[in-house]
């Protein structure tokens, strides 16, 4: 799913992304890119517009701001869940949380580029996430990175 929002307050990039979004275009976008998004996000790829990336950015690094991840609650929740997957799926994950790439992954991690292919698509589904965007902010959320 692919938001287009007019909303460009902090925390609605936050909750998009919380309910599932693949994606979120802000406004003034130019038509070229909504489509390119469209396309990204139907093949499976993430994509956020600069403004929300500096909106989830400042969300992740500025714990004052209301659209931050929630308390220890959450914190250790997101923990629990981070112990499922086995050491290299979890190294794979911080990398993801980290905004590398799979080619970056794989360089950094020794690994072939199927195989991280195959750890970033298991580990949403381990996780019982939908997409590499949320096992970004699960990461974020359990304080990691």
């Amino acid at each position: 799913m692919l938001i287009l929002t007019t909303f460009t307050t902090d925390g609605y990039v936050l909750r998009a992304l919380r309910a599932c979004a693949a994606g979120c275009i802000l406004p003034h976008t130019p038509p070229a890119q909504i489509i390119a998004a469209v396309r990204n996000v139907m093949a499976g790829d993430p994509v956020l517009s600069p403004a929300a990336i500096k909106q989830l950015i400042g969300a992740v690094t500025e714990p004052d701001r209301p659209a931050a991840p929630a308390g220890q609650g959450e914190q250790a929740e997101a923990h629990g869940l981070l112990a499922r997957p086995g050491d290299r799926e979890r190294e794979v994950a911080l990398a993801v949380a980290r905004g590398m790439t799979n080619a970056e992954i794989a360089a950094a991690r020794f690994m072939s580029l199927p195989t991280v292919k195959a750890h970033v698509s298991h580990i949403p589904t381990e996780l019982d996430l939908n997409n590499r965007v949320q096992t970004a902010l699960l990461v974020h959320r359990a304080g990691l990175v």
